[in-house]
């Protein structure tokens, strides 16, 4: 029995016992009345006690049920949070092995186009392979996206300002797309407004922009199937040293409902993937839209009539800054002393890729196919910079990293070592730097990253 139902049952008891007394006493004393009042008022006196102390059992029982069921739901919400941090914790595992396996490929298919490219094509295969390019770009776009949904999800994403040229980046992307349309027989137009003939760079972070106008072109084409898509890119408001850059995405396909539309535009703390299935199935892309325009400074805007068409809209205020052309596209290495590098690599494409691209900076590479044949080369061979896989057999490029700095050639050399994967998650590169490796390169291998750390390791300067 339970301590309450203890202490119910006793206060039961003591009142029949004063009942009983009263009963015994009542009828027992005979030859004073002044005794039976006396054994009436002490009755009375005892009911009334009986009666408080009912009351209190009852109240104490009515907190400790209380408290009980408060330890319940604590014990309740602690399962549930623990369950939650198992969901968040796979994810996490998840997108990070997604992120590699799909990288990994995507590195070679980036590498060979980009090989590709420097040899003699006629004008249909040099068509070919920039759509082939675009096409791989886009894929390595739509990757990011989803990581930098789950930062979102996390708090964790960052602007990363650079100075753009909108019309000549998003002239890129917007190829792509217009290779897209016409597989499926639509008119794809875009267009670029300016306030005058000085068109300025502004401040902005490209890849978020084009991630945004990749998921609202990406709809806009695969639910239209008849007519036109036509994208604007409007540069002519601004504010003192301040660029108002409006973006239109206006389609002739299905439309949408107005309650879809306040579903899309509702924020994503209310609003779930399931209340987005009436529409089109881009409930996921849409809503890292919306949140990464908010990120931005902007809000999505939205205009739809069912079956008529709908147009997608958001404006950013962004700084500018100097228009500073390139002079010039040529390829010209960096490294014109002689530059030995360690790359430790087990995937032969991806060691196809590399070579190709430090070789055009003007390095000579050795390869190892795994950490134990690194730390050995490194033991025998004098290298200028290492470049360190980081998930490879026998031994990873952690533990290998660990075991080339306890060796005597590093302490007297301190050789550059340079982690590189296509798992880029913040998370790989604390770990990176907690084992001592000096930076990180994430794949696909981008040739200004790469050429920012030879120049930042190798004491080199950009060529003129």
């Amino acid at each position: 029995m339970r301590p309450i139902q203890a202490k119910i049952v006793l206060s039961i008891f003591v009142l029949i016992a004063f009942a009983v007394i009263f009963f015994v006493g009542f009828n027992y004393i005979e030859s004073s009345s002044d005794l039976k009042n006396i054994a009436l008022l002490l009755a009375f006196i005892m009911i009334i006690m009986a009666v408080v102390a009912f009351h209190f059992f009852k109240h104490q029982y009515s907190n400790e049920l209380e408290v009980e069921n408060l330890n319940n739901l604590i014990i309740d919400l602690k399962q549930k949070l623990n369950e939650a941090f198992d969901t968040a914790e796979y994810k996490s595992i998840y997108l990070a092995n997604m992120s590699h396996e799909i990288r990994t490929p995507l590195n070679t298919v980036l590498g060979m186009l980009n090989m590709l490219k420097e040899t003699n094509l006629d004008a249909d295969q040099k068509a070919q392979v920039e759509i082939a390019d675009y096409s791989s770009e886009h894929l390595l776009q739509l990757v990011n996206m989803i990581i930098d949904n789950s930062k979102a999800d996390e708090g964790t994403i960052n602007l990363n300002l650079v100075a753009i040229n909108l019309k000549s980046d998003l002239s890129r992307l917007f190829k792509i797309f217009e290779y897209q349309a016409w597989e499926k027989g639509l008119e794809l137009e875009f267009k670029f407004l300016f306030e005058d003939e000085k068109k300025f760079y502004v401040l902005g972070d490209s890849s978020k922009i084009q991630q945004v106008l990749i998921n609202l072109i990406n709809n806009a084409i695969k639910f239209t199937n008849n007519g036109k898509i036509t994208i604007i890119v409007d540069q002519t408001v601004s504010i003192d040293e301040d660029q108002i850059v409006t973006f239109y995405i206006k389609d002739t396909g299905i439309g949408m409902r107005s309650y879809e539309v306040k579903r899309i535009l509702e924020t994503s703390e209310n609003v779930g993937l399931s209340d987005f299935k009436d529409y089109r199935g881009g409930g996921y892309g849409l809503s890292i839209s919306r949140d990464l325009v908010k990120l931005m400074g902007g809000e999505l805007k939205i205009e739809s009539k069912e079956n008529k068409g709908t147009t997608f809209y958001f404006s950013l205020q962004l700084k500018k800054t100097l228009n500073i052309e390139a002079i010039s596209t040529e390829i010209k290495p960096i490294l014109l002393n002689k530059f030995n590098v360690l790359v430790a690599e087990d995937n032969r494409m991806n060691q196809k890729v590399i070579k190709f691209l430090l070789e055009q900076q003007g390095a000579d590479c050795t390869f190892a196919k795994n950490g134990l044949e690194a730390v050995d080369l490194y033991k025998i061979l004098d290298f200028d910079m290492v470049f360190m896989d980081i998930y490879m057999p026998d031994l990873d490029g952690y533990q290998a990293t660990e075991k080339i700095k306890r060796t005597r050639k590093y302490n007297k050399h301190k050789t550059p070592i340079i982690a590189v994967s296509a798992s880029a998650f913040e998370e790989d590169i604390e770990n990176a730097k907690l084992a001592g490796i000096d930076d990180f390169l994430a794949k696909p291998i981008e040739v200004e990253k790469l050429k920012e750390l030879l120049v930042k390791y190798a004491s080199v300067d950009e060529p003129a």
